[in-house]
């Protein structure tokens, strides 16, 4: 009887347990499907959210808010008393709202001028870089890439009006307040349109064989055009090169260049001779890591093409060499001098600005002497970075000896109309106030005298 029921008690137990376990699973699979329903609507939501956070951040892009004319509050006064204008201008506060929202007052002088389009990434090293940037440009620099037209679209149109009308112009004690604040150069630089050109605006066959680097090429309104060997070649008259304004929009005043390739370089010697330039001025060295530039000039005597090149003497002076050359093509002959400039430290730029000035200095000599010819030909690598700081300290120079002010923003605008990206990075940016701060304080040090 005890086993029976033992037995019994067993069966009794077994249905129990076989109930209970069913009900458990019941259970654990509804949970089961509640928790992944939960994931799938949570994951849904999550994806709608991002798409129209993007949707909200592409219409922040297209809209720029044109400036309001404003009394800067209190908190401002810091800012606005260092980069104040001259007392005629009329502040401007323009609002700049970025995608999260945030906007940023900046004083503006004069023309009222649109906040920038183009928000440039934030600097990480490779953008930090000497004109060794140029390697790694890649065509998002620009903002969005618009599909080409030949009408230009609503956000060309203000990029090219801001840089034809962007302008902050400094006294004397107010560019020396500038150079002391370093953010506010390079939120005003990141405000500035690179104004790169898009591959397709040059129609010239098989003209990426004549570019160093693929990103970097010549604004085609302003580029130097050579004299073609045939009428039907139009790659022999392609050259990386543009022709850049000066002092008060001076046309032709400068020419800016890649540093010349081996396939290019009697290219490079035949616009020389084309353009009677009196000056080359090369900043960079043959090789900084990798090639940059290659020899183009002979040790005594070369022939590149039809121009027949001599040099007649060489000096050395503590930061650059400087080449005394003429130039012959049959009965006729040129006198250039060669300066090339190594000192300029790789991925940097150089720690003082004396060097630069002196060699700005010797060639603003040079081109006076030489009144009447063409172009000064200034080179680097890709030929925007170092170019760019050299042509906009020689202009912001003068501008500083002949009206006692200088609008460094203006010029760097101007050089971008004539060729794209010059002044590559906020750092050559700063330096070039650095470099007019220096030139200042020794015309002030003149006038002492």
């Amino acid at each position: 009887t005890n086993q029976k029921n033992v037995l019994q008690g067993q069966h009794e137990a077994d249905k129990i347990w076989s109930k209970e376990g069913f009900y458990a699973v019941v259970i654990f699979l509804s949970i089961f499907v509640i928790i992944v329903t939960c994931l799938m609507i949570l994951y849904r939501l999550k994806e709608k959210f991002q798409l129209s956070l993007r949707q909200d951040k592409e219409k922040n892009q297209e809209i720029h808010l044109s400036p309001i004319v404003l009394q800067p509050a209190h908190s401002e006064d810091k800012t606005a008393n260092s980069m104040v204008q001259p007392e005629q201008a009329p502040k401007v506060l323009s609002v700049v709202v970025d995608p999260q929202g945030r906007y940023t007052p900046e004083i503006k002088a004069t023309t009222s001028v649109c906040p920038s389009p183009f928000k440039m990434k934030p600097i990480g090293l490779q953008e930090r870089r000497g004109s060794n940037v140029s390697l790694t440009l890649d065509m998002s620099s620009l903002g969005n890439v618009e599909p080409f037209v030949a009408i230009p679209t609503p956000r060309e149109k203000v990029a090219m009006e801001y840089l034809q009308s962007a302008s902050r112009i400094l006294t004397r004690s107010q560019l020396r307040d500038v150079v002391a604040s370093s953010h506010l150069l390079q939120s005003e630089f990141m405000e500035i349109p690179m104004n790169f050109v898009d591959p397709k605006e040059i129609d010239i066959p098989r003209h990426g064989t004549k570019n160093r680097y693929k990103t970097i090429l010549p604004n085609p309104l302003s580029r130097v055009c050579l004299r073609p060997k045939n009428v039907t070649d139009s790659l022999s008259t392609y050259i990386n090169a543009n022709y850049i304004r000066g002092y008060s929009g001076k046309e032709k005043a400068f020419i800016a260049t890649q540093g010349p390739m081996i396939n290019t370089v009697n290219d490079f010697w035949q616009m020389v001779w084309q353009e009677d330039s009196p000056v080359i001025v090369m900043i960079t060295k043959l090789k900084e890591k990798n090639e940059k530039c290659v020899l183009y000039w002979p040790e005594k005597r070369g022939i590149y093409g039809k121009v027949e090149v001599l040099v007649i003497s060489v000096n050395e002076c503590d930061n650059y060499t400087v080449r005394n050359l003429v130039l012959k093509q049959g009965s006729h002959t040129q006198r250039v001098k060669h300066y090339w400039y190594t000192s300029w430290p790789d991925h940097k730029t150089p720690d003082s600005a004396q060097p630069l000035l002196q060699l700005m200095l010797d060639v603003e000599e040079d081109r006076l002497a030489s009144a009447g010819r063409g172009p000064v030909v200034v080179h680097c690598s890709a030929g925007i970075g170092r170019t760019g700081c050299f042509i906009a300290t020689s202009i912001g120079c003068r501008q500083l000896r002949e009206e006692g002010v200088v609008d460094a923003l203006s010029i760097v605008c101007q050089l971008r109309v004539d060729r794209g990206g010059m002044v590559q990075t906020s750092e050559q940016y700063e330096f070039v106030h650095h470099a007019l701060c220096l030139y200042e304080s020794r015309l002030s040090a003149e006038t002492v005298q």
